[in-house]
C-alpha cells in the first residue's frame, strides 16, 4: 500500500510540475492578484498617506465660524477640499469630481453660535453626496460634527472641545503599521487553494473518461488508498502553492508571522488539507469534467467571498457576518491574519485548525462514500 501511495504522489507531483498552466495558477496567479489587493488597502508606511475623499464646500455665510470651519477641512488629512459655489460643488459631486459637497448657507454661525448658547434653532448644512459612496458620507458627516462643534466653542466661549483624540493601532508591535498585504495574500492564498482543489476534482474525472480508474481498479489497491494517494499529493501540492506564496510576501512586501509559527503552519496544513478533500468530493459528485468545473468554481468563488477573502468581513452586513462561519475560508483567513498580522498566540489558532480538519473529515467521508470507479 506504501509502495502504492508513493508511486501515485510520484505520478502526480511530476504531472502538476510540467503543466505550465498549473505553475501559473498555482504560483504566479495568487502572489499577482494578492499584491494588487495588498497595494489597495494601506501597506508599510501607506496608513498614513491613504486616498483622500474629495469634498467641495461652498461657503455662503463667510463668517467667523464658517472660515473657521473651511480653514479646519482643508487641514484635515482625511479630506480634499475645493472651493466653488453651491452649483459647482453639486455639480462636481454629479461628475463624480467629489464625493460631498458642504454648502454652509448664510447666517450658519451666527445661528450655530445662538444655538450652541441659548438652546436656539439649530442651523442646518446641505449635503450633496454621490450615492455610490455612501460610506465617504458618513466620514464626512462625522468630521464635519468636529469641525463645527470646534468652531463654535471657540467663538462663544473661548475655548475649543475639552479634550484631544489620540489614534492608537491594536497589535503586537508598537509603532509598527498594519501590513495590508498580510491579509490579502492569506485571502488570496485560500482562494488557489479552493481552485487548485477544482482542478484535483477536473483531472479525476478526466482519468475515469478515459478508463484510468477501470485499470486501477483491477490492481490489488483499494479505494482508501486510490484516494489516499490523490489526497496526499494533492494537499503538498496546495499547501506548497500557499507556502510560496506567503514566502513571496514575507521577501518582496515585508510580512510577517507576528504570532505562533507553529500556529501559522497548523493553520496552513489544514487548510490544504481541506481543500484538498474539498477536491475529492466534487469530484466524487461530478459526472462530465465541463459541468463539474463550473458548477464547483462557482460555489469557490460564493465561499471566498463570504468567507472574507476578497474584502473584510467587518464591511458585510450583520445577518451575512453571522452566515459566513458556516464557510470554511472564513476560518482559514481569519487563522492566516490571527497569525501574521494580528500576532496572536498558538491558542488563537486552535480554533480555526479544529474547525477546518472538521470540514476535512467531511468532504472527505462524503468522497469515500459516493465516489464512483466508472462514468455514470
Amino acid at each position: 500500500m506504501l509502495t502504492a501511495l508513493l508511486a501515485m504522489l510520484r505520478k502526480d507531483l511530476l504531472v502538476f510540475f510540467a503543466d505550465r498552466r498549473a505553475l501559473v495558477m498555482g504560483f504566479a496567479a495568487p502572489i499577482a492578484i494578492a499584491s494588487f489587493f495588498g497595494a489597495i488597502f494601506p501597506g508599510p508606511g501607506g496608513s498614513t498617506r491613504t486616498a483622500r475623499i474629495a469634498v467641495r464646500i461652498a461657503d455662503l455665510d463667510d463668517s467667523a465660524v464658517a472660515r473657521a470651519v473651511v480653514a479646519a477641512a482643508r487641514e484635515d488629512r482625511n479630506i480634499a477640499v475645493a472651493g466653488g459655489s453651491a452649483e459647482e460643488a453639486a455639480l462636481a459631486v454629479r461628475r463624480g469630481d467629489a464625493s460631498v459637497a458642504v454648502i454652509i448657507p448664510t447666517g450658519f454661525g451666527a445661528a450655530a453660535s445662538a444655538a450652541f448658547a441659548a438652546g436656539g434653532e439649530r442651523p442646518a448644512l446641505r449635503l450633496v453626496y454621490d450615492p455610490s459612496r455612501a460610506t465617504d458620507l458618513a466620514m464626512v458627516r462625522a468630521l464635519l460634527a468636529e469641525h463645527v462643534m470646534r468652531a463654535v466653542t471657540e467663538s462663544t466661549r473661548g475655548f475649543g472641545l475639552p479634550y484631544e483624540i489620540r489614534n492608537e493601532a491594536a497589535g503586537p508591535r508598537a509603532g509598527r503599521p498594519y501590513n495590508g498585504y498580510a491579509h490579502s495574500f492569506a485571502g488570496m492564498g485560500v482562494q488557489f487553494l479552493m481552485l487548485a482543489a477544482v482542478d484535483l476534482a477536473v483531472a479525476i474525472l478526466l482519468e475515469r473518461q478515459r478508463g484510468l480508474w477501470k485499470r486501477v481498479r483491477s490492481a490489488p489497491v483499494s479505494r482508501l488508498a486510490v484516494l489516499g494517494g490523490k489526497l496526499l499529493s494533492a494537499t503538498l501540492i496546495t499547501l506548497l502553492t500557499l507556502l510560496v506564496s506567503f514566502g513571496f510576501a514575507m521577501v518582496v512586501f515585508g510580512v510577517r508571522i507576528e504570532g505562533s509559527v507553529v500556529g501559522f503552519l497548523a493553520v496552513a496544513v489544514s487548510c490544504a488539507l481541506m481543500a484538498s478533500t474539498f477536491g475529492l468530493f466534487v469530484a466524487a459528485l461530478g459526472n462530465a469534467p465541463g459541468p463539474t468545473r463550473g458548477l464547483a468554481m462557482l460555489a469557490v468563488l460564493l465561499m471566498v467571498m463570504l468567507g472574507g477573502a476578497w474584502v473584510p468581513t467587518f464591511i458585510f452586513p450583520a445577518w451575512l457576518q453571522r452566515l459566513a462561519v458556516v464557510v470554511p475560508a472564513r476560518w482559514a483567513v481569519d487563522g492566516l491574519d490571527a497569525m501574521t498580522w494580528r500576532g496572536f498566540d498558538l491558542g488563537a489558532a486552535v480554533a480555526p485548525t479544529l474547525v477546518l480538519l472538521g470540514f476535512a473529515a467531511l468532504f472527505g467521508a462524503l468522497a469515500v462514500a459516493r465516489f464512483q470507479w466508472e462514468e455514470r
